[in-house]
Order: C-alpha cells, then sequence, then structure tokens
C-alpha cells in the first residue's frame, strides 16, 4: 500500500528499464509489487492475462514483479496512427480514435479510470512502482495531464526525477525542470537519479552535487551504462539497433513508419549465427539477406504505401528471385498478400489496396480485433509455438492450404508454393528456443536453442544487481507512502 514514481527529463531516460529493476529489487526483498504506467504511447502492446492490452514495458515490468499482466498496469495506451492521431486504449479496449489535439480535452475524462487502476493495484500489493511518460518538462501539456505530475499529485505519489547523461547536458536537464514546472509540481519530487554514465562515475561528483545544491533535491546514486540491457524488449523503436551484434547469416527487417510488437525480433537479435540488419528508410534491402521480415505494424495500407515509397517492394522482389525468403508477422503477413480491403475505414480511409501479392491471400478489415495467448505447432518441423496474437483483419486464400502453424488443429498463416515465403499472425514466435532452433536450421543457421524467457530473466536478475550496486535503493523504497 505504498508507491513511488519514476518520471524522465525526456522520453528513453530509461524509467522502463529503472522501474523493472525496482521491480525485481522489491521482489527479491520479499515485497509484493506492481509496475503501473497511467499513460503509454507504444505500438509494442502485449496482452494480458485479462484478455485487454498494455504497453510492452508494463509486461516486461509485471514479468520483473513475478506477477501476470493485467490492464490495470497500464489504463491508457495510445497506439499512434498517423503523425497526428492515435487508437486509445482504454483498460485493454479500444474506445477511439482521435486527433492529437482533441486527445486534450479527452484526457480530464480519463483520470477517473487511471486512479481507480492505481487504487486497485495499491490494496492488492506492497508497493506500486509507478513510470511516468516523456518529461514533466513538457509544460505545454500540463494541462488536464495523467502521465506525469497530474497524476502524481492526485495521487499523492512521491517522484524520482532521472537524467539521461549519454546524452549530455544532465545537469540543465534536471535543474531546468525544478526551473520550469509549477512549485506545486515540484514539491512532489523527493530526489533524483543520474542514469547511462559510462566510465568513471566519480568524474561526475562535482555536478552531482552541483544538481542536489540547485535543486535542493537529494541524489540517489548515478547509474551505469547497463550492457546486458540489449537483452531486455526496447520500449522505443528509436532502441531497435542498440546492442546488435555483426556477423553470421544476415536477417533484414524493415523499420516500418508505424512499426508495432518489434520485440518479436529480440531472440534472434542475441543469435552469434544471426546479424540482424533493421532497414532504416532511405536504404535498400541488403543483397546479401537470408531472410527478410516484414514486421508487425499499426497501419497496415499505410505502411504498404511508406514500403512503396521507400522502393522496398522492388528489393523484396529482387530478393525473391535470388531465391531469399520473407517472413510476414502480423501486419507484414497483410502486405504480402493480394488485396487489404478495409470498407469501413477501420485501418485509416475506407478503401482496398494492392497488396505485394507474394502470397495467395486476401485480408478483410474488421472492427474487432483479436486479443489472444495462442499455443500453436509449426507446420514444417512439428515444434510448439507459444506466442500472442493482437491484430483486426480476416485473411483467407488457396495458400492458406499450406499453413504456417496450426492452433487446435485449425491453419495459421500461409506458405506459398516454393515455400519461400510465409505469413503469420503470430507474435512472440521466436521465444521458443525449438522453434527457433528449426527455423533457423533453415537457414543454414545453427541455433543456442536456449528459451528466450530464460535470457530474459537473467537480465532482470543481473540489472536489479546493477541498480542495488549503485542506487540507494532502499532510500527509494523508503520514500514510498
Amino acid at each position: 500500500m505504498a508507491a513511488i514514481m519514476i518520471q524522465g527529463t525526456g522520453s528513453n531516460a530509461g524509467k522502463s528499464m529503472l522501474v523493472a529493476g525496482l521491480c525485481r529489487a522489491a521482489r527479491r526483498r520479499g515485497l509484493s509489487v506492481a509496475p503501473f504506467k497511467p499513460q503509454n504511447m507504444s505500438n509494442n502492446a502485449a496482452v494480458t492475462a485479462d484478455g485487454g492490452e498494455i504497453g510492452r514495458a508494463q509486461a516486461l515490468q509485471a514479468l520483473a514483479a513475478g506477477i501476470a499482466p493485467t490492464v490495470d498496469m497500464n489504463p491508457v495506451l495510445l497506439k499512434p496512427e498517423t503523425d497526428v492521431g492515435a487508437q486509445v486504449i482504454l483498460r485493454g479496449r479500444r474506445i477511439a480514435s482521435v486527433r492529437a489535439r482533441d486527445y486534450t480535452d479527452l484526457k480530464p475524462t480519463l483520470l477517473g479510470e487511471v486512479l481507480g487502476s492505481f487504487r486497485r493495484l495499491e490494496a492488492a500489493y506492497d508497493l506500486v512502482v509507478v513510470e511516468g511518460a516523456g518529461s514533466p518538462a513538457e509544460v505545454n501539456l500540463r494541462r488536464g495531464d495523467i502521465a506525469n505530475m497530474g497524476f502524481a499529485r492526485a495521487a499523492g505519489v512521491p517522484v524520482v526525477l532521472v537524467g539521461d547523461i549519454d546524452r549530455g547536458g544532465v545537469i540543465a536537464q534536471i535543474v531546468g525542470t525544478k526551473a520550469v514546472i509549477d512549485p506545486e509540481d515540484a514539491a512532489m519530487i523527493a530526489g533524483f537519479l543520474v542514469n547511462k554514465f559510462r566510465g568513471d562515475p566519480r568524474l561526475f561528483d562535482d555536478g552531482y552535487a552541483f544538481v542536489a545544491q540547485r535543486t535542493g533535491w537529494p541524489g540517489f546514486g548515478v547509474v551505469p551504462w547497463f550492457p546486458a540491457a540489449c537483452r531486455l524488449p526496447a520500449e522505443d523503436a528509436l532502441d531497435l539497433s542498440s546492442g546488435r551484434a555483426a556477423g553470421g547469416v544476415k536477417v533484414a527487417c524493415l523499420a516500418l513508419s508505424r512499426i508495432a510488437n518489434f520485440d518479436d525480433l529480440d531472440p534472434l537479435a542475441v543469435e552469434p549465427g544471426v546479424d540482424l540488419v533493421m532497414v532504416t528508410p532511405g536504404s535498400a534491402i541488403p543483397g546479401d539477406a537470408a531472410l527478410v521480415v516484414l514486421p508487425g505494424t499499426k497501419s497496415t495500407r499505410g505502411d504498404l504505401a511508406f514500403l512503396r515509397a521507400e522502393g522496398w517492394d522492388v528489393d523484396l522482389a529482387a530478393h525473391r528471385r535470388r531465391g531469399g525468403r520473407i517472413l510476414g508477422l502480423c501486419g507484414g503477413y497483410q502486405m504480402l498478400g493480394r488485396t487489404i480491403v478495409d470498407p469501413d475505414g477501420i485501418d485509416g480511409a475506407p478503401g482496398t489496396s494492392a497488396g505485394l501479392g507474394m502470397l495467395d491471400v486476401d485480408t478483410v478489415m474488421t472492427a474487432e480485433k483479436r486479443l489472444a495467448t495462442t499455443a500453436a505447432r509449426h507446420v514444417a518441423s512439428g515444434t510448439a509455438i507459444e506466442g500472442y496474437e493482437i491484430h483486426v483483419g480476416r485473411t483467407d486464400g488457396p495458400d492458406r492450404a499450406r499453413p504456417f502453424a496450426t492452433v487446435e488443429g485449425r491453419p495459421e498463416g500461409a506458405l506459398s508454393a516454393d515455400g519461400r515465403v510465409a505469413g503469420t499472425y503470430l507474435h512472440g514466435l521466436f521465444a521458443a528456443g525449438e522453434f527457433r532452433a528449426a527455423f533457423l536450421a533453415g537457414l543454414g543457421v545453427a541455433s543456442t536453442g536456449t528459451t528466450h524467457g530464460a535470457a530474459v530473466e537473467a537480465a532482470l536478475d543481473a540489472l536489479a544487481d546493477h541498480l542495488e550496486a549503485h542506487v540507494d535503493v532502499a532510500g527509494l523504497l523508503a520514500l514510498a507512502r
């Protein structure tokens, strides 16, 4: 029945990782602990035990806490559909698609739901570790705020502010935050942390003392760079290329403009025999890639147009002519078909888009979103897959007679006649070591065969050890009230 909130001086300051580490550290101290993020903006979503969807970072934090993820852990999830609009998920279910300017008016109506979710967690656990979003210094967004200080003040939760020294200017980040926020908001901040320090942390002693003196906030530690972070699912698509080791068989993934659930590829990234390459806008698909992955996306038709504008459709055709393999995941699977029909404008403006034509299937967008954890069996290898589905649309056609997998005896996904193009709605499929080993064997790669979940658990333990060594964890937990 206590809580503490981690806010950042900006996006990507490491809030998600720190919350996960604190959840694991608190759990190891015998506390029952739950993560909470009032509002998240991410197309990287997870399916919860209670049949909804939340930000994938909160699912990782729940894993760190040793509990099943629920919709209360992230009551408001914004999934960007365009540069100026997003789908609003409330307690796991879509309620609207709104333009950014209209969301400002919607936010105050969501505060009650946010507080309700928080109070349920607070009543059920010894400790709730809350993650903010963006930065409290974005004072232009303060009216109706439910993500940072608006929530902290409404719920009475003390805040620890995290600065990212790797970006440079961390003194200005922290001191400047106090300078621009409302004094009553500043009074909620009980201390600060400096994150992502490379080198000898003692070199920052004078800067650390200066921040404490200028803000009046106590410091709770300088967190050195944590290399094992690359083994944890990334919260932001900007992190996709971090920590990837070159060498081995090349697997290229298209960095679509609305890429979603990109942590599907994390188990491949840590395979020593795989060189995972993110193909960014303005770059061509590497000619020496053995496999090209079309990942999930929040806007299938929009990203199909984006793919063509980048010339990747031409590259994909050339890749296939050279004998390369192609795998489409969720929205990527839909793109590989002949047509995508959206009569009701579920995925954007109503209409029909011609697909890439590499699979003999067609997709019709539907209003109902499928959210489910799914146990499947890979047809080619007979190995088990434990994944999840999170998509709109129904896909059918002749290539479904050659399914990628089966679910309770029913076909799932599709395979081209030559066996080189495959599509599936299953996310998280590469986490299963036996399936991953069988799939990579088809590319001539010897896999470690380890279950990815074990590697993530080990990384979470290492993260908790890292925080215990460099942060006043006991002091942070004492702040919670």
